[in-house]
């Protein structure tokens, strides 16, 4: 599977203009991408005043995304403030070339900023197949909580969108690998770069991490669209010769 991982700056609370920031990065995207990834809340940043630029599942942005799965042949997943009800969510979409919408809520959300003032919190784990891959998606602080990332479906590939400051970007990078190492599975993590509203600085360090902690895409500092191409034949033979998921603890989340 080739992924294209989108490590880009965004507009503050302006989701027409991130679209079409990312109409310019989406274009330069290769015709044989299977996955594209954009980071958490990519049309606003990580806003906690979804009033003001939250949309719904019938708004501009869910069109944009099946108008580019349609044309990359490729699905596309990030995360988007969602209104729903009069409630608002930290929504992951995972859009297939098909115009499908799977979609994910944040479980965990970020206390520190308040988002559990603001938005409701998810319920239940997606687990998507596409193209023969299993893939669990999350969103950010759903990081730090080893349990409900555990891989208890035998996924291939877990991926985290983000916005991951500064501050506490060597966390992300150790728990990315952690959660590879544990889980045996590739793992990917896409994080934004520039400074948000809040004045807040994020570094980027989006990556790519096989089943045994070794990068395939290192950390990288800068806006860029990264590309790199996931083995199912290799992930197989690894679990193969060291089937250490036999021996996980049984639980239910």
């Amino acid at each position: 599977m080739q992924v294209a991982l989108v490590q880009t700056a965004l507009e503050w609370e302006n989701p027409s203009n991130n679209r079409a920031l990312l109409d310019k990065k989406l274009s330069a995207i290769s015709p044989h991408t299977d996955l594209v990834v954009l980071p958490e809340m990519f049309t606003t940043g990580f806003t906690m005043h979804p009033h003001h630029c939250a949309e719904t599942m019938e708004g501009p942005t869910i069109k944009w995304m099946q108008r580019w799965a349609q044309h990359l042949q490729a699905a596309l997943v990030g995360s988007v403030a969602i209104e729903e009800n009069g409630l608002y969510y930290n929504r992951l979409l995972f859009v297939t070339p098909a115009g499908n919408v799977l979609n994910y809520d944040k479980k965990h959300r970020f206390a520190l900023a308040g988002e559990d003032q603001v938005y409701e919190a998810g319920k239940h784990r997606l687990c998507i197949d596409y193209k023969g891959w299993k893939i669990c998606p999350f969103i950010c602080y759903d990081l730090r909580f080893p349990v409900f990332s555990r891989n208890t479906e035998d996924y291939d590939i877990s991926l985290y969108v983000a916005n991951w400051p500064a501050p506490r970007i060597q966390a992300w990078d150790v728990l990315l690998r952690a959660r590879a190492v544990e889980n045996m599975c590739y793992t990917l993590g896409v994080n934004r770069v520039g400074i948000d509203g809040n004045g807040l600085e994020y570094p980027g360090h989006s990556q790519a991490i096989d089943c045994f902690g070794n990068y395939l895409l290192s950390p990288q500092p800068t806006e860029g669209l990264y590309t790199v191409v996931l083995d199912k034949e290799k992930l197989v033979d690894s679990r193969l010769r060291f089937p250490f998921l036999n021996d996980r603890d049984p639980f239910t989340v």
